[in-house]
C-alpha cells in the first residue's frame, strides 16, 4: 500500500496547468483515490478537463471534509489575487505545498498562518515522472507535514530537502530552469549540424536523439558526468578536439556559470 493510498482527508489542487496537471497525474498513479482529490481552476486545459471526467473529480468545488493539502500551482503573479480565496480551505491541520517561483514562506504564511507550509521547485520532467523537486519548509511544518509533501511530490520524481531558503532561488536556476538549457543544447547543436553540412531534418534528429540518450545513460550510470565525459573522449581525437573549444577559456563553463548566476539573481528579484 502506498503513501497515498493509505492518506486520510482531501488533497486539493489550485491550478491545473502543466505542473499542476502533472502532479495530479502522478497521484493518480500512485494510488491516491480520486474520491479524495479536489481540483480549482478557471478554464484547465481539454486534457485535464478530460482526466478530471474521467475519475470524477470535481472542479471547483468545496472541497470534501479536512484538507490534507493544498497545493499551490497558480502562477506567481496572480498569487496575491488568488491565495486570500484559498485562506480558509488550508487550516491547522493541513499543509500548504508551493510551487510558485519565487514566491517565499513568508509571503505564503501571510495567507496560511496556522498551517504548516512547504515552498517546492519542481521541473518540467515531472510530466513524464522524471523530474526532481526542492523543497523547503516553515517553522509548522512537523515530520507528518513533510511526509505527505513528501509522497504527494515524489509521485513525479524524487524530492531534495533543504532548510535555508536562501538557496532555493540557486535550486531554480539549476533545476527549474535547467531543462531549458538542455533543451537549447539540442537546438544549438543540430544547428552546428547544419553549418557543416548536415541537412537540417538529420541534424535535428541527430541532436535529439544524442541528448536523450546521453541523459538516460547519466541516468542510469552510477559514473559521474565527468567519469561519462572522459569515457566518449580518445586522446587527439574529434571529441578531444569538439572539448577544447567547449572547455576553454571562452567555453561553457563561464557561460553556464553567468546564466546560472542571472537566473539565481532574477529569482531573487521575483520574490521582492
Amino acid at each position: 500500500m502506498s503513501a497515498l493510498s493509505a492518506l486520510k482527508g482531501t488533497v486539493m489542487l489550485a491550478g491545473a496547468g502543466k505542473m499542476g496537471g502533472a502532479l495530479l497525474e502522478g497521484w493518480l498513479k500512485a494510488g491516491l483515490p480520486a474520491s479524495q482529490v479536489a481540483v480549482r481552476d478557471p478554464g484547465p486545459p481539454p486534457e485535464i478537463l478530460a482526466l478530471l471526467t474521467a475519475n470524477n473529480i470535481p472542479l471547483n468545488q468545496d472541497p470534501k471534509g479536512e484538507v490534507a493539502a493544498l497545493i499551490l500551482a497558480v502562477k506567481p503573479q496572480v498569487a496575491p489575487d488568488v491565495l486570500p480565496q484559498l485562506a480558509q480551505v488550508a487550516g491547522a491541520g493541513s499543509v500548504a505545498i508551493s510551487i510558485m517561483a519565487g514566491r517565499t514562506l513568508s509571503f505564503l504564511e501571510q495567507s496560511f498562518p496556522s498551517a504548516a507550509v512547504v515552498r517546492t521547485i519542481p521541473n518540467t520532467p515531472a510530466a513524464i515522472g522524471r523530474g526532481i523537486t526542492v523543497a523547503v519548509p516553515n517553522a509548522r511544518a512537523d515530520e507528518k507535514a513533510r511526509a505527505l509533501t513528501d509522497a504527494l511530490l515524489r509521485s513525479t520524481g524524487p524530492v531534495e530537502w533543504i532548510e535555508d531558503e536562501n538557496l532555493m532561488d540557486a535550486a531554480t536556476a539549476v533545476s527549474g530552469s535547467g531543462p531549458a538549457y538542455v533543451f537549447l543544447l539540442a537546438e544549438t547543436l543540430a544547428r552546428a549540424g547544419e553549418k557543416v553540412g548536415l541537412p537540417a531534418a538529420l541534424a535535428a534528429k541527430l541532436a535529439r536523439e544524442t541528448v536523450a540518450g546521453a541523459g538516460e545513460l547519466l541516468y542510469r550510470s552510477d559514473l559521474p558526468a565527468s567519469k561519462l565525459r572522459e569515457n566518449v573522449t580518445s586522446p587527439n581525437g574529434t571529441t578531444a578536439a569538439a572539448l577544447k573549444i567547449l572547455m576553454g577559456e571562452q567555453g561553457v563553463d563561464r557561460l553556464f556559470e553567468e546564466a546560472v548566476a542571472a537566473a539565481t539573481n532574477r529569482g531573487k528579484e521575483l520574490a521582492g
